[in-house]
């Protein structure tokens, strides 16, 4: 039983180690998220998609080159009359019209080169590359939006994970407080210097004190796991940079801009904007004409001879007869090709996409309104906090004294019981007090930063 008691706290103790082996900075923890988070990969990657877009866009500026061999195997009766090829489908039978029908068959062939390019759009091909572009761009926003929320968040867990585990930290002392307590107040009962119920008093309080301990202990576990999952880590205990907890943050604040014009969110915006924008230019754009040049070279071959109208006998039924170039023909032009209704078939698609313009210039205005508001609300919240710390600290200090003070005039019959518990009671509050106000002056820290759209004003008020 021993040696399974033994292994089993080896094996705890084992465990521990391996989740406090190594403090976690902060500046660590942003980098692994960035790497290792998956909504950030999916983006990513359709930047990559974006960029091949791209790529293909500006391809089609090269011609359409075709090259095409066709050998056909059928008679070639033919007749006078008008024929409509509905959908381009139709055959071509070749000849002047016979006198009458016959099953003469002999093999064809055609084989031919074309290329069509259009030259010139009047600025639809390039439009639609720069629309693609502007496609690119804002993929790319979105990604840099994406990785400062996904920081803020990191950091937010980081900073609430850290209150949590000094939170626990000082309800540990307090048990321990309490267990001194009961100790002093279980050895003076013994000796009849105190009633009994003091005693038990004294363990209600003890049970009290580790309940608050089990609690704290709780929420650091939640916490933990939810900087695991932003980590994309397996559940694990952290052990955090102490900085946080002996330091204010540095402002610098020559850094703090009065704009926020390079916030993500309004990067992201902008890239919106400007895609809208080049979205007008490129349906404007359709309602031009197009031109485009155009060649054909090709060669066809036949079993039927030249003479085939007068003898229905001048034909071969041998492939290799009908497989051979006999003709050949070339064919250069050009074609101008304008849909006159498209000048006004398009106007009410431009407008439109204006009208979406002027929505997102709108949406953009308002949420640089936000952030500004939203920066000036953080740089008082910031000055309230590090103004709480210094009373805290000014609370906890005359709780300390306080409660040492009870301490010694309870060892001597001095002070009652009740007396003595409120200076525990009070000593742990603003010990608890004390710890929450020096996260939340990094808090307020933080809450700057997302408002500048620079997560670094944080990591820069690390360095002392």
């Amino acid at each position: 039983m021993n040696l399974k008691f033994m292994a089993s706290v080896g094996f705890m103790l084992a465990l521990n180690s391996s989740g406090f082996g190594q403090v976690l900075n902060l500046s660590d923890a942003l980098q692994r998220a960035v790497d290792q988070h998956d909504k950030i990969k999916s983006k990513r990657t359709l930047v990559q998609s974006a960029e091949q877009n791209t790529i293909f866009q500006n391809k089609q500026f090269l011609p359409d080159v075709t090259l095409g061999a066709q050998q056909s195997y059928g008679t070639i009766n033919a007749q006078n009359g008008p024929m409509y090829a509905h959908g381009g489908l139709a055959s071509a039978a070749t000849s002047m019209p016979l006198a009458e029908q016959n099953w003469n068959a002999a093999f064809g062939s055609l084989y031919f080169a074309n290329v069509n390019w259009n030259v010139f759009t009047f600025g639809k091909k390039t439009n639609q590359v720069a629309l693609a572009r502007t496609k690119e761009q804002t993929a790319t926003a979105d990604v840099d939006q994406i990785i400062f929320e996904h920081q803020v968040k990191v950091a937010a867990s980081y900073l609430n994970l850290l209150a949590s585990q000094r939170i626990k930290f000082v309800q540990g002392k307090n048990t321990e407080r309490a267990q001194v307590f009961f100790d002093m107040t279980y050895s003076r009962a013994t000796s009849g210097l105190i009633p009994e119920v003091d005693v038990s008093l004294a363990k209600a309080e003890v049970s009290h004190a580790r309940s608050l301990e089990i609690k704290s202990y709780d929420k650091e576990l939640a916490y933990s796991k939810q900087l695991a999952v932003l980590l994309d880590d397996d559940f694990q205990t952290y052990e955090l940079d102490s900085v946080f907890n002996t330091s204010v943050p540095i402002m610098l604040w020559d850094q703090i801009q009065s704009k926020v014009a390079r916030h993500p969110l309004l990067e992201l915006q902008q890239r919106k904007i400007d895609e809208s924008a080049q979205s007008e230019k490129f349906i404007h754009s359709h309602k031009m004409p197009n031109i485009n040049i155009f060649g054909v070279v090709q060669g066809r071959g036949s079993g039927f001879d030249w003479n085939y109208v007068q003898d229905n006998t001048a034909y071969s039924s041998s492939y290799f007869k009908g497989a051979g170039i006999q003709r050949g023909n070339y064919l250069l032009g050009g074609t101008l090709s304008w849909n006159l209704t498209n000048i006004f078939r398009f106007d009410s698609k431009i407008k439109e996409q204006q009208f979406q313009s002027q929505s997102l210039r709108q949406d953009y205005t308002l949420l640089e309104k936000e952030l500004h508001a939203q920066t000036n609300l953080a740089k008082v919240q910031f000055q309230n906090a590090v103004d709480n710390l210094e009373e805290t600290k000014v609370q906890l200090t005359a709780s300390q004294l306080a409660h040492r003070q009870h301490t010694a005039l309870y060892e001597n019959g001095l002070t009652t019981l009740v007396d003595f518990t409120q200076a525990l009671y009070s000593l742990n509050r603003a010990e608890v007090d004390y710890e929450i106000a020096q996260n939340n002056v990094w808090q307020a820290m933080l809450l700057l930063a997302s408002a500048q759209g620079d997560i670094s004003i944080l990591l820069k008020a690390t360095q002392h």
